[in-house]
């Protein structure tokens, strides 16, 4: 089976909370037991050892669990971020990484509007930790992610983003009194891989503000990042004056002073001959 444009569609109604998606993920891509580390606040959070979790959601309607991961945007900023070309968008949909080519530099983390990517802090050599909807195992196995396989209750269903956005109208349709005529996805920041239709308000992010633009972000991003060079360039020039000046200043304080000559005394034999002089002619 080929793709031509991968994506995920979630109905939270549906869901349970049971986690087997997480677990899934992480068998698949043998991610390291999960610890309590100062950086994480809780273990349930995104973190180097889940690369997907379950938020929940209280609402009258009863608790409601919403699956956190990688959006995959269709414009991801991250990708517009990367310097070096770590991050890919594949032309199947997901955005992949390649930890190769990473430097490190995090600002990924910094551009993601979903505040996904996540640093491996605990390691020798740190990386960059997301999902990848299971990139390798869809193109090579035909099989679909971990996380949709394993479902129970098929709250999760993969195929290509315009059937998925077509069945999620259809559910929307056929019960209008029980969904939100909304699709979480479809459009925020130029919208996302990852879908959701639910029947409560939901956040799909930490932000305090919920992100509602449909503008892609990597035009916004290029805005400030094309200033780097030169703001870098300039610093470094900057930086590099500085260290002259107090390098030059420092060798000047080590340099040892020249001794003062003490004031020469006049002999005394020609002491007397001035005196002897001064009394002939008085």
């Amino acid at each position: 089976m080929s793709y031509q444009n991968m994506a995920i569609l979630t109905d939270v109604t549906l869901c349970i909370g049971c986690e087997q998606c997480v677990e899934a993920c992480q068998e698949a891509n043998r991610l390291p037991k999960e610890k309590p580390w100062r950086w994480v606040k809780n273990i349930t959070d995104l973190s180097s050892a889940r690369w997907t979790t379950l938020r929940k959601i209280k609402a009258p309607a009863g608790s409601r669990y919403v699956r956190r991961q990688c959006r995959h945007c269709l414009e991801p900023a991250c990708v517009e971020a990367c310097i070096v070309g770590a991050l890919t968008k594949t032309a199947e949909g997901p955005v992949i990484y390649d930890r190769d080519i990473c430097i490190g530099c995090r600002y990924c983390m910094i551009a993601c509007p979903w505040e996904i990517p996540r640093y491996s802090w605990e390691d020798t050599v740190p990386y960059i930790q997301k999902c990848d909807m299971c990139y390798q195992r869809v193109r090579e196995e035909q099989k679909p992610p971990a996380c949709v396989s394993a479902c129970p209750t098929q709250a999760t269903i993969f195929g290509e983003r315009d059937q998925l956005l077509a069945e999620a109208r259809r559910r929307l349709a056929a019960q209008p009194d029980k969904y939100i005529q909304k699709i979480w996805g479809e459009k925020e920041v130029g919208g996302t891989s990852v879908l959701y239709i639910s029947d409560v308000d939901i956040c799909l992010c930490d932000l305090k503000q919920k992100i509602t633009d449909t503008t892609p972000m990597p035009g916004r991003t290029f805005k400030i990042l094309r200033h780097m060079p030169s703001v870098f360039g300039g610093m470094a020039v900057t930086m590099g004056g500085i260290w002259w000046v107090i390098e030059r200043r420092q060798k000047l304080m080590a340099k040892p002073k020249p001794e003062s000559e003490p004031a020469s005394e006049p002999e005394s034999g020609s002491t007397d001959a001035n005196s002897n002089e001064k009394d002939q002619q008085s």
